[in-house]
């Protein structure tokens, strides 16, 4: 098969089709402590850019823009996971320091448009979902508590973060098509969902079936992303219209085969074992073997289960690569047969 363009690679894989080798890739940018002892290992410390060191260590480039929710000026919780507000009141007084718009650097799009345009890029973007982003102010407790203390605040919010994110999108389709799109959700742990599927139903499923059409009129593959066992809620996104899960994280007890099998037309990406990055190359290509039945079927973009950690060295990683260039190349002689 004739070699493809980054892109053309991505699209046939999200699309079952045959392609000449998967994408490799890290699709997530790597922990600031890992880059930082990679750079005391081989790494040059003067490549310090995300997309500089992808193509030093020749992968395949995914430009990313996380559209960030609040503005710099936005008060700050006193720590992961606490409160910035309790009360529709104070909501109120968040108002002005959410939803920044224009949204889209123009300068950087036109930029990104051209070099995926030649197929040397995919573009995705990402903004937070309809679970994550009345908790970044809520706090983690609160927000729990408010699905059934203020649910017509938590409707009001989320009505606003839809809006939001519908006119990011028609501001993107000034530039291009972005491949795919994650929204954040975080909504998942190691035992499944924090929420019900009754409350999915009533705070969730209306946003996301208003701002669903306008991504997939554009040609946008919509994705959740999700920490935790996703396996339950899995149905309900795929239910509502949602194409795809990543990072399918492996120590919260997700089965890749499993998922394959109850939803044979989703996109998954992620879901390499990040645990056994450190373990050698019987460990890692074990685990590549694990993987490459569900790859075989297409749909499937293998990569970390998140972010490669700082246990892994920079040998460590050179050797990932090298067994990740060796499958990727298996996958895609299976993929064409």
């Amino acid at each position: 098969m004739k070699e493809m363009t980054t892109r053309q690679r991505f699209q046939a894989l999200m699309n079952f089709q045959p392609f000449d080798r998967l994408p490799v890739v890290e699709w997530a940018q790597w922990w600031e402590e890992t880059i930082e002892r990679w750079y005391g290992e081989g790494l040059p410390p003067s490549i310090t850019d995300r997309y500089e060191i992808c193509k030093y260590l020749d992968l395949d480039i995914f430009k990313q823009d996380w559209f960030p929710e609040c503005t710099e000026e936005c008060p700050q919780p006193a720590y992961h996971g606490a409160s910035i507000m309790k009360t529709e009141k104070d909501y109120d007084a968040l108002r002005p320091y959410l939803f920044p718009l224009p949204a889209v650097d123009k300068k950087q799009w036109a930029l990104w448009a051209e070099e995926q345009a030649r197929g040397d890029i995919v573009i995705w973007f990402t903004v937070v979902g309809f679970f994550w982003f009345p908790r970044t102010l809520f706090g983690i407790e609160e927000h729990l508590y408010a699905f059934y203390d203020q649910p017509k605040l938590m409707h009001r919010m989320n009505e606003d973060l839809m809006q939001w994110i519908l006119a990011i999108i028609d501001e993107i389709s000034e530039f291009c098509a972005p491949d795919f799109m994650t929204f954040a959700e975080d909504m998942s742990y190691n035992h499944g969902p924090m929420i019900s599927k009754d409350l999915y139903d009533e705070f969730m499923k209306p946003y996301y079936r208003e701002v669903l059409p306008a991504l997939k009129k554009l040609g946008v593959i919509p994705i959740i992303d999700s920490d935790g066992d996703i396996t339950e809620p899995a149905d309900w996104f795929e239910e509502d219209g949602l194409e795809g899960i990543l990072p399918l994280e492996r120590q919260a007890g997700v089965d890749i085969a499993k998922l394959r099998e109850d939803h044979p037309g989703m996109k998954f990406i992620g879901h390499f074992d990040k645990m056994t990055m450190d373990k050698g190359e019987a460990a890692m290509r074990a685990e590549f073997e694990r993987l490459l039945p569900t790859v075989a079927k297409g749909g499937y973009l293998v990569g970390c289960d998140h972010q490669t950690p700082p246990g892994v060295s920079f040998e460590d990683y050179k050797l990932f690569l090298s067994l990740f260039r060796e499958y990727a190349d298996k996958a895609g002689q299976m993929s064409r047969k």
